[in-house]
């Protein structure tokens, strides 16, 4: 006899691809059964009531502000946020104070995600000393303290030949390389994206073509080391061809994009609002659609939340000087469902870049409702109408540019391993 039976739900399913109601069997944290038939009989039994069952979200780009700057956020307000959006992992960047660039540190972050946190954390490590780009850090070492992928962040590594050797081991050890395409010249300083909006505003701004410089040297260097690859964010329709080569061309590269370039776009800052400032800035119109278009077709792998707290010190500037970043963890689902609701996107292709294509390119074995997989689960009404208000989101920083917005889509329960981290009982 099953633990928990969840029945009468919409059971979502990304690795095959379907919608199909019927009822969802756990037993000893992962998933027993599924169907559509009578269903088993079970210790606990939940009644979606017809709602939306789907995996767990894996949301790869995490900050988490400890150590270092635990006012932004900690780990036990980003569990609590992750669980309330149906994140059920989060993995999480190195760019911490200090960064995550040694097994101490690594081990010290491991310790704490599992004392405070009610998700599951996987942290990736720094892929270079300080994040400075002059020295590779210790990837064997850091692998097997518990790092899932190498990562500088935000920071790009402007010395090729560091960054070869970096991607030369990394290919040596099947490390996987997460990198931020943005020619770091260019972009320096930039709070907008060139064109007639950025001019009228006043605001330093840089093209689209930097990110489509610095993916082409990446791409160059994946196919001299033949490292596995991640793009953490392709915001323009200029770096989608690429992209698309590299794939073509057999290199092990994949690629994500935030959900706030996919949702909103560079007329969003109008008034000057720096939670409408993140990084890379938004783009156009076109550059958005472009982008849900990728999703859609597959082109683009994965959709992640890039969630980056900033305290209200930090947003209450000049929009050149405030901050980059939004939180983003409880926002993601809802914000993610105006493209189901636009017609622009199935719930199966959704989630097959919330929680599938993540949780594979990290070697995970979530994102999937086939028995045998674990029970990381989200219940949700993907229709349920609200108005965001940023001051009951979990995270300690409040910096969401969804404050306000009227959104669908609500979190009923969060299952990990099983077990019900969120929601009423």
């Amino acid at each position: 006899m099953p633990d928990t039976l969840i029945t009468n739900a919409r059971l979502i399913d990304p690795e095959v691809g379907t919608e199909t109601t019927g009822w969802l069997a756990v037993d000893g944290g992962t998933i027993s059964a599924t169907g559509t038939d009578a269903p088993p009989k079970a210790d606990r039994v939940i009644d979606a009531r017809g709602k939306c069952l789907a995996p767990g979200i894996v949301d790869i780009g995490v900050k988490i502000c400890e150590p270092g700057e635990r006012h932004k956020e900690s780990f036990r307000s980003a569990g609590l946020a992750a669980a309330a959006g149906g994140v059920t992992t989060m993995v999480t960047r190195p760019d911490t104070l200090p960064a995550i660039d040694t097994p101490e540190v690594l081990e010290f972050v491991t310790r704490r995600a599992r004392e405070a946190a009610p998700v599951r954390i996987k942290p990736m490590a720094a892929l270079t000393k300080g994040r400075q780009g002059r020295e590779m850090t210790e990837l064997g070492f850091l692998l097997d303290a518990g790092a899932v992928a190498f990562t500088d962040g935000d920071t790009v590594t402007t010395d090729t030949k560091v960054l070869s050797r970096a991607m030369t081991y990394a290919r040596s050890l099947g490390a996987l390389v997460i990198a931020h395409p943005q020619d770091p010249g260019l972009s320096a300083g930039a709070a907008a994206t060139s064109g007639k909006f950025a001019a009228l505003k006043g605001l330093p701004s840089v093209t689209p073509m930097a990110e489509r410089m610095a993916l082409d040297r990446d791409m160059a260097l994946v196919e001299m080391t033949g490292v596995r690859y991640h793009a953490d964010q392709i915001t323009t329709a200029r770096a989608l061809p690429a992209l698309e080569r590299a794939k073509a061309n057999g290199l092990d590269v994949t690629a994500g994009v935030s959900i706030h370039h996919l949702t909103l776009n560079e007329l969003d800052v109008s008034d000057y609002r720096t939670f409408f400032k993140v990084k890379p800035p938004l783009r156009s119109e076109d550059d958005r659609l472009a982008l849900v278009d990728a999703v859609a077709s597959g082109l683009i792998d994965v959709i992640c939340s890039m969630h980056t707290p900033q305290d209200e010190e930090s947003k209450r500037l000049p929009f050149e000087e405030a901050a980059s970043g939004a939180v983003a963890l409880e926002t993601l689902l809802p914000a993610a469902l105006r493209l189901v609701h636009a017609g622009q996107i199935a719930l199966p292709v959704l989630w097959r870049a919330l929680s599938l294509n993540p949780a594979r390119r990290l070697g995970l074995d979530t994102g999937r409702l086939a028995p045998g997989a674990p029970a990381d689960l989200v219940l949700f009404d993907a229709d349920a109408p609200f108005v965001l208000d940023r001051f009951k989101l979990r995270s300690k920083s409040k910096n969401t540019p969804f404050d306000g917005a009227r959104m669908q889509g609500k979190v009923i329960a969060t299952f990990v391993a099983g077990a019900q981290v969120f929601g009423a009982d």
